[in-house]
């Protein structure tokens, strides 16, 4: 069940876009403890920091479209460690902005920065296992959970401890300069494409209308995105204002969702080799709703961080289930339902928490937890449509 972690530990390149993975989590993880620190900060409602949340996503959303060219361009390596040292910086920079608007426009620089780290990183893995016949896509993203666990343990223990969050950050772009620095050369050996000479009716491999196959991997992504993006951006609020849990495990609820998502993906490969990806799907989508009901209907402590690990546990082979699909849609240019799905689903992944800003506003963020969980069986229902 394991060995195929003991494989990609012993390939450098492997290891190394593991480790990227991981860092890149590090930082969302960080920054998903520490959004209620930017509330407090800026003494914003629900429906405020939700629409402030927007502007990490409009610089995905932009940054997502321009990402195929630039990886063209520079190449998958390149992008990969000059985005993610750029992520580390620019994250320093919103919790340290005097107005709401000047961390608005830097929070739109971060998401740019991860929609290019995000885009690369995962050719840089598809690369690899297409080159080297390994299955690594799904442990690359445990590594991703781990790093988004490790980052919101650390964030909210240090800040609980007095650490002020702008200094928190310039200490992890300190490490990611670390990384990018050690990790430049065994990276390398990740094999790029050449370019292969386009014909007349070749379409680009960029963003494309979807196909009706296509449509449906959409609409299961959207709702699996949305939970992730849901448990990113507000486990840490409703732990403290639904919950009311003690300061110190306010990051606790997001903490232990990403421990048990990424426990899913490192044991992922495995289970793909051993059952159908639609079943492993559809079961995933089921367990994500009842967590998320039961941390909804029984508000407590325990109970919460018992929820939050089951929406982990269900949501975590979603993305790569699904990315394995999108690469292979029917009657799509090379690369393009892979670039078309992954727009759709950053949208959801850091735009559909300004909708739960809204609803929370509006009605309250138990009911807005409880819709996310009626998306989860919607994506339970859709997979019974994909092939």
């Amino acid at each position: 069940m394991i060995s195929h972690l003991s494989v990609f530990s012993r390939h450098r390149a492997a290891r190394a876009n593991g480790i990227i993975f991981a860092a890149s989590g590090l930082l969302l993880g960080s920054w998903a403890a520490l959004i209620p620190f930017i509330k407090t900060k800026f003494n914003l409602d629900e429906a405020q920091l939700g629409l402030l949340l927007l502007s990490l996503p409009a610089g995905v959303m932009l940054t997502n479209l321009l990402s195929v060219p630039i990886i063209n361009r520079f190449g998958p390596v390149k992008t990969t460690l000059v985005a993610l040292l750029l992520t580390g910086l620019f994250f320093i920079l919103p919790f340290g902005m005097p107005n709401v608007w000047l961390s608005a426009f830097f929070l739109f620089l971060v998401g740019a920065a991860f929609a290019c780290t995000n885009v690369a990183m995962n050719t840089c893995a598809s690369q690899l296992e297409q080159h080297s016949g390994l299955r690594i896509m799904s442990t690359c993203h445990g590594l991703w959970s781990a790093g988004m666990t490790i980052g919101s343990i650390m964030a909210g223990l240090l800040t609980a401890w007095g650490v002020a969050p702008p200094v928190y950050f310039g200490l992890l772009a300190i490490v990611e300069l670390t990384v990018v620095v050690l990790l430049r050369h065994p990276l390398s050996e990740v094999p790029e494409d050449e370019p292969e000479p386009k014909t007349a009716t070749e379409k680009p491999a960029g963003f494309m209308l979807p196909n009706q196959a296509l449509w449906v991997l959409i609409i299961i992504s959207s709702c699996v995105n949305l939970t992730e993006g849901a448990m990113a951006d507000w486990s840490a609020v409703y732990m403290r204002e639904v919950v009311i849990a003690p300061e110190v495990m306010v990051g606790w609820g997001f903490a232990i969702y990403a421990f048990f998502m990424a426990g899913g993906r490192f044991l992922g490969d495995a289970l793909l080799a051993k059952y159908r990806s639609g079943t492993v799907l559809r079961t995933g989508g089921f367990i994500a709703a009842s967590g998320l009901m039961l941390a909804v209907l029984i508000p407590g402590t325990v109970t919460a961080l018992i929820g939050f690990a089951m929406a982990g546990a269900g949501v975590s082979l979603g993305s790569p289930i699904l990315y394995a699909a999108a690469a292979k849609v029917p009657g799509m240019a090379k690369g393009a339902g892979l670039a078309t799905m992954n727009t759709f689903a950053m949208v959801s992944f850091l735009g559909g928490p300004a909708v739960i800003g809204f609803l929370a506003k509006i009605f309250s963020l138990s009911i807005a937890f409880a819709l996310v969980a009626f998306f989860a069986l919607v994506w339970a229902w859709q997979t019974g449509r994909m092939r």
